[in-house]
């Protein structure tokens, strides 16, 4: 597969095996060269004898690093991206061309062949035999019989460029050059070998290192990368860890000590990982971005973005993308999955921390790509998802699960508030935590909701042993509530039940366990994919998938460090949008991070809410095959643009003159038409740039319609692309 050599640098490193223990993600290690191959690992191919003369070909690290990658709108792949020329209005279309070309050109060939055969006259002769002397024309010696030959085809030769020239002027031939031979001409510049900078300006020299005095580091890089020791996640890990050192004191110093030690290992992922075992899609570590597609050459895209690959990076991520469309479409395998393998390598370049979310059997990646698997119902897991998100505040916790639990039933069911169930749990979970320093269980926890008297009655001599006064009256005005009709306690107590079934006995365990993992660890470069039980567990699954976002929506905001971009990938999100996920969506600008989530149908999302997550999101995506009802709320959220139109009106010509009328009489006994004039009306008008049913019959199979955002408030169109390029 064309890489378009962004991504061919050998693995270095080989990853962990399939089954090995992976380290724990909430506490990292300290950064260390990865343990070199070991003696059994498979030798490498052996390169077949060079010339003497012959160079040793450059790495494709090399030529990664040197193409030039220039500014652009959003979303575009900047990795050698060529800019269009300025649109032409007056440009010719290519028919128009070719039969110009061929015309003038039979009547180049015509006026030559006449002037050729005399029909012209011998008048076109005249200056040749004027300036050639006598003795060349009479032959006298075989010299002069050559030489006048010579002066013979030299000047038809100057005649038939002439004739050329002016011929070729009028039939435009060397735009219909450029026009057909353009594209080859393109590809031929594009294969050939990157031109190599000076070395101020040459990336693979690390010239912000020299510059900045870091001599000895730049050199190092420099030979690990001509040496085919060095790939593209070294350099933007390496390039990572340059910038942050450039922030500290002491930390250049510390950074050229640890380059001189471990050269291209150096700053490794905590897991010792350099790069993924496979990868799918086209990534440029250096811009970040990771492309899905190309921008299909359509009357409705903007003319600078036909033909250039598109591409997504966190700047764009950072607003969040909503991908809407029916099973089949292309949602997971052309949009999630390439951006879990690109957040993935941005991890290992300790960039990013992603957390992949869904069903059993979604591809979003081999498990060799993660720290973590955590399969939610599976047996025999040693990995476990927190089911307070690593807090130690109750009130925080509190309202985490209220969301989880009750959020989607908020609008929908009397007693369903999340502002009361968070107020139940917390009047639960806050003496529950004095009393036995820790969060219940789900059985512990769905016993209290119930009111049961044993388990009660132990938490109340267990707060009056630790003089926890405060506690107690909480727990007396849970049950003195508990007494009331409708109260919200029986709600959550049926709710988390579901996850008290035997299929989860093994998991959300609080006493210490199992290792768990905690979302509080988004400062930390982790890759974890979480498998939620959707057959047979689909209530299960819509409850642990809101508590996933609400955990991440809720850490991610409240780093310290945010540094490190945060993704959450959640793959058919039915049933998880919420009003408060909504709030929590529009948070994330600020905090570094962003949500990625698919839909079926914006069906799957309450009435009330549906406009408001189009206007949560700044990156919105409609795939083929979206219903109109749904293209109808994508048309209202992209608006509309001013289009120049163009109205044709054939008028009836009226001949007064008898001739004129005879003349139009055997028109019409010809051509059985009568004889019309066409009037051509220019308006500028405002029209949706894709409207309802655009999106839902004019997409072809394999495309989708996106618009992108980024966070600095760039943005971009909506653009058709083609995701099978």
């Amino acid at each position: 597969m064309d890489t378009e050599g962004t991504h061919d640098a050998p693995h270095t490193v080989p990853p962990p095996p399939h089954g090995a223990p992976r380290p724990e993600p909430t506490v990292p290690r300290p950064a260390a060269p990865p343990v070199a191959p070991s003696a059994a690992a498979p030798p490498p191919p052996v390169a077949p004898p060079r010339a003497p003369h012959e160079a040793a070909p450059e790495p494709p690290v090399l030529r990664w690093l040197r193409t030039p990658r220039p500014a652009a709108a959003p979303g575009i792949w900047t990795y050698g991206h060529r800019p269009r020329p300025a649109a032409d209005p007056d440009r010719a279309p290519l028919r128009q061309l070719i039969s110009g070309a061929v015309i003038s050109g039979l009547c180049g060939w015509l006026l030559w062949s006449l002037l050729w055969n005399g029909y012209l006259g011998p008048y076109w002769a005249w200056p040749m035999d004027l300036l050639v002397p006598d003795a060349w024309q009479a032959a006298a010696t075989p010299g002069d019989e050559m030489a006048y030959a010579i002066a013979s085809w030299a000047y038809y030769g100057l005649w038939i460029a002439g004739i050329a020239v002016v011929f070729g002027r009028l039939g435009r031939w060397p735009e219909l050059l450029g026009r057909v031979a353009g594209p080859l001409l393109r590809r031929m510049r594009e294969g050939a070998p990157v031109a190599k900078p000076e070395p101020d300006v040459d990336r693979a020299q690390w010239p912000e290192l020299r510059a900045a005095g870091a001599v000895d580091a730049a050199d190092k890089l420099a030979a690990e990368a001509r040496a085919g020791r060095m790939n593209d996640v070294d350099v933007a890990r390496i390039d990572h860890a340059w910038r942050a050192a450039r922030g500290g004191a002491g930390g250049i110093a510390s950074f050229t000590d640890t380059v001189l030690r471990h050269g291209a290992a150096a700053e490794a992922h905590p897991s010792g990982a350099r790069d993924l075992v496979r990868r799918t899609a086209h990534h440029d570590l250096l811009a970040h971005q990771v492309r899905i597609g190309v921008a299909a050459d359509h009357e409705r895209n903007p003319y600078q973005h036909r033909g250039a690959g598109l591409a997504l990076d966190p700047g764009l991520l950072g607003t969040s993308l909503l991908a809407v469309g029916p099973s089949g479409s292309g949602k997971t395998s052309r949009v999630l999955k390439p951006v879990v393998e690109s957040m993935c390598l941005q991890a290992l370049a300790r960039r990013c921390a992603v957390v992949a979310v869904g069903p059993v059997g979604a591809d979003l990646g081999p498990d060799d790509a993660f720290d973590v698997v955590v399969r939610i119902g599976r047996p025999g897991q040693d990995t476990d998802l927190d089911l307070y998100g690593g807090t130690t505040d109750p009130d925080e916790a509190a309202g985490i699960l209220a969301e989880a639990l009750v959020g989607d039933l908020a609008t929908g069911q009397p007693g369903a508030d999340g502002r009361r169930a968070a107020t139940v749990l917390g009047q639960l979970l806050g003496p529950f935590r004095t009393a036995y320093g820790r969060f219940p269980s789900v059985p512990e926890l769905r016993e209290l909701l119930d009111g049961a008297q044993e388990p009660v009655a132990e938490l109340r001599e267990a707060l009056r042993a630790a003089g926890a006064t405060a506690q107690l009256r909480e727990l007396d005005a849970r049950a003195r509530q508990s007494e009331r009709p409708g109260d919200t306690g029986a709600l959550l107590a049926d709710r988390i039940a579901l996850l008290d079934r035997p299929a989860f006995a093994g998991f959300f365990d609080t006493t210490g366990r199992t290792r768990q993992v905690s979302l509080r660890s988004l400062d930390q470069p982790l890759r974890v994919r979480v498998e939620l039980p959707e057959r047979g567990h689909a209530e299960a699954s819509r409850i642990l998938a809101r508590l996933v976002l609400a955990q991440f929506t809720e850490s991610a905001v409240a780093r310290t460090d945010r540094s490190l971009f945060a993704c959450l990938v959640l793959d058919e999100a039915a049933h998880t949008i919420t009003a408060e996920a909504l709030r929590g969506l529009q948070r994330l600008r600020g905090a570094n991070a962003g949500v990625v989530l698919t839909l079926r149908a914006l069906d799957d999302v309450p009435e009330a809410l549906r406009s408001a997550l189009l206007g949560a999101v700044g990156c919105r995506m409609a795939f083929a095959g979206v219903t109109t009802w749904d293209g109808a709320r994508f048309a209202e959220v992209w608006g509309k643009e001013w289009v120049e139109t163009r109205d044709v009106t054939d008028r009836q010509i009226i001949a007064y003159s008898t001739a004129g009328k005879v003349f139009h009489a055997l028109r019409r006994v010809v051509t059985g038409k009568a004889a019309t004039a066409k009037a051509i009306t220019v308006r500028t008008v405002e029209r949706e740039r894709w409207s309802a049913s655009d999106l839902a019959n004019a997409v072809p199979p394999g495309h989708a319609v996106l618009s992108v955002t980024s966070v600095r408030g760039e943005h971009a169109p909506p653009v058709l692309v083609d995701l099978g390029r």
